[in-house]
């Protein structure tokens, strides 16, 4: 083989090489946020699969029933998913990465021109403080539930029906409704103003 048609060959060594790893190698342009709301996703998704199983062991709801029946359900209700979810905590759900994305969301508009009007909608909306809410525990009745500005939690993933977001001082709630379960939280979810506590 002459010089000419070795380096022809070598030539297509390389390039078939360098297709092959081309291939193998995996995407540099991931986008980050989306694979942490893809994981976020997940954790929910399975949170709820969970909690139908729960569901489908017990009596259902009869279409005309007593206020004592529907708070019998919902303790029932409770009382098996953390039966089923002895060991949860806080961040099984908001995990590092979730939870630093979240508040990186919350935060984007209050630092906007409609900020000031986000935050006095948060005074005027029955806020909450003090409360010390546990993982997979109920939320507590006798205190008032807060309602939250639609604005700010717009940016975060859409919840399946069964749950709410829920603004607690400055805490992120992951609420199931029906059960009034805490099924997870997330602290320091709001940025605290300049001179404000960072117990609130």
């Amino acid at each position: 083989m002459n010089l000419f048609n070795c380096t022809v060959a070598a030539t297509w060594v390389l390039a078939a090489s360098s297709v092959s790893l081309a291939q193998s190698a995996p995407p540099v342009s991931v986008n980050r946020n989306s694979l942490v709301i893809a994981d976020f996703d997940k954790r929910v998704d399975e949170y709820v699969k969970l909690r139908k199983r729960v569901q489908g062991g017990l009596p259902a709801v009869k279409s005309k029933t007593t206020a004592a029946n529907i708070k019998q359900y919902q303790l029932s209700l409770a009382q098996a998913i953390r039966a089923q979810r002895s060991q949860a905590k806080a961040g099984d759900i908001f995990t590092p990465p979730v939870s630093q994305l979240f508040r990186h969301l919350i935060a984007t508009p209050l630092q906007s021109s409609q900020g000031g009007r986000v935050r006095a909608s948060l005074r005027d909306a029955e806020p909450v403080h003090g409360l010390n809410l546990v993982v997979n525990q109920p939320y507590p009745q006798d205190s008032a539930m807060q309602s939250t500005p639609p604005s700010l939690l717009l940016n975060l993933p859409q919840l399946p029906a069964e749950l709410e977001y829920r603004i607690v001082g400055r805490e992120l709630v992951l609420l199931d409704t029906a059960a009034n379960l805490i099924v997870d939280l997330l602290p320091e979810a709001l940025p605290a103003l300049q001179g404000e506590s960072a117990k609130q």
